[in-house]
């Protein structure tokens, strides 16, 4: 079969010094961030993507890989032990945990977490090495009109499929898409939205506006809440449950896997959506639903289970499409861009050791992380020891740095400090910023794409519809559309009926 083949040269490539210790960094580093709140895997991988400058291609994604899913580990650790989630997708993980570490059972949460973690992530990577090659070849059919919907279902998916408000969901990424048309126009040369300033002829940098609207703007927020939490006690003699602990809760990390995974796949829905209904999933099937919200082990792994799939399925849709999944893929396509490969339908034939290089070094990264994860929980939960005042200015430092790097001029700075304060407003005001980001990266490749579309067709947008697969994506992007529509008339329905 192709997919063992292909991993089979993935791990020749990976068993070389420089990935292993690329894995070993990524992973431990994306542990360290994940665990630390207002970090979180997003900021952590565009944080250290001024690292990766001058590395080979396949070690330096291999790096920022396992920041992604390595964070994944260590969002656990600050929501099982402090009831701090160090991301969003960590919610359910600290209702559940939390409440089993407040029960003196911190270690078997830590534990059950991991494994739940580790079987999902080896599944899904699985799961991946054999859909990838199937889409990548479906995807070589594609041509500009489908990459212009495809790049459009990917903005319009995170409304309808993101959850909270669509209204909200639309106006980030419209500011997005504004952000990403500052600059040259690439065909005629005029200038846009530069307001006469000449550094940003060049329009604006993914990493400062990432860093800025992740980064930064969690760090105002977690200074301004002042954030005292009661760390537990996690001695290394306890953190191993029994075996018949993980024997009761294998069908909820099988439950787990399949949910994030088919959540991971459809672009705009990431780990956070796929945990939140993991949790609903758990509520109708696990063997002690009264548990739920109390410390129930079964829900703790299912939503482990979850998060680490959703990450990982995420990687689909922006390998084989050049369409990221999430906020994480997001950032990782902006590094496969600075790196100077573009993923799409090609990207098997012209990377095939890249790719199948970094599939089976999330492999090799999830063994890494379960063999560090337990025996150095308690030194990971020694971190978050230290006041979040200390914390918040090496982050601040490393964030100016990191955007500093990047052109090797103040003005970047200035930018991330800007978008920092965007992204203080932004989740001061209940705005989604995923959509910003997603629409910065998709932005161009729509631009591109629809002119491209429009001098095949001389003009025409029947070029949209007389084609059968841009036909059916034009009624999926319609269909994203009018769901959020449609779901507001019937809660305002639902509500006059209420109040009638």
């Amino acid at each position: 079969m192709d997919f063992v083949s292909g991993l089979a040269d993935g791990f020749s490539v990976v068993l070389s010094l420089q990935c292993v210790l690329s894995i070993i960094v990524g992973v431990v580093i994306g542990q360290i961030v994940g665990a630390l709140p207002g970090v979180g895997g997003s900021a952590g991988m565009a944080l250290l993507l001024p690292v990766t400058f001058g590395m080979p291609p396949i070690p330096a994604l291999m790096l920022i890989a396992g920041i992604m899913y390595g964070s994944q580990y260590g969002n656990s650790l600050s929501a099982v032990l402090l009831n701090v989630p160090g991301d969003s997708s960590s919610v359910m993980t600290a209702l559940e945990g939390n409440m089993l570490a407040r029960k003196g059972q911190a270690g078997k949460a830590l534990s059950i977490a991991a494994v739940s973690s580790f079987i999902a992530g080896v599944a899904a990577t699985l799961a991946l090495a054999i859909a990838t090659p199937i889409l990548s070849k479906f995807a070589l059919k594609f041509s500009a009109p489908e990459y212009f919907l495809l790049a459009a279902l990917g903005i319009t998916a995170t409304a309808s499929l993101g959850g909270g408000s669509a209204g909200k969901a639309f106006l980030a990424a419209a500011f997005g898409s504004l952000i990403a048309l500052i600059g040259v126009d690439p065909i005629s040369g005029e200038t846009r939205l530069t307001l006469g300033i000449s550094n940003l002829l060049d329009g604006i940098e993914f990493l400062p506006v990432a860093i800025g609207i992740f980064g930064v703007a969690e760090i105002l927020v977690s200074l301004e809440s002042q954030m005292k939490p009661v760390v537990m006690p996690a001695k290394l003699r306890d953190l191993w449950p029994r075996w018949k602990d993980f024997v009761d809760v294998r069908w909820s990390i099988f439950r787990g896997w399949m949910v994030g995974f088919l959540i991971g796949v459809m672009p705009g829905t990431g780990p956070t959506v796929a945990t939140f209904l993991t949790y609903a999933v758990e509520r109708r099937f696990a063997r002690q639903p009264e548990m739920l919200g109390k410390g129930s082990t079964e829900a703790l792994s299912s939503v482990e289970a979850s998060n680490n799939s959703a990450a990982t399925g995420a990687l689909i849709p922006m390998l084989t499409l050049g369409i990221p999944g999430s906020a994480s893929t997001a950032v990782l396509l902006a590094a496969f861009i600075l790196l100077g490969i573009r993923p799409g339908p090609l990207l098997m034939v012209q990377q095939y050791d890249l790719v199948w290089g970094l599939i089976a070094s999330m492999f090799v990264g999830n063994v890494i992380l379960l063999v560090l994860n337990l025996p150095l929980a308690p030194l990971f939960a020694s971190l978050l020891k230290i006041p979040y005042t200390y914390l918040a200015s090496g982050i601040l430092i490393m964030s100016m740095v990191g955007a500093f790097a990047t052109t090797m001029n103040m003005f970047t700075v200035g930018i991330m400090l800007f978008f920092g304060g965007v992204g203080y407003i932004l989740i001061k005001a209940g705005i989604p910023r995923a959509p910003i980001i997603l629409a910065l990266v998709l932005t161009p490749i729509m631009e591109t794409s629809l002119r491209q579309a429009l001098t095949m067709s001389r003009g025409s947008l029947s070029i949209f519809v007389s084609r059968p697969l841009a036909a059916a994506l034009l009624l999926v992007v319609l269909a994203t559309l009018i769901l959020p529509l449609a779901n507001m008339w019937l809660l305002r329905r639902r509500h006059a009926a209420t109040a009638a």
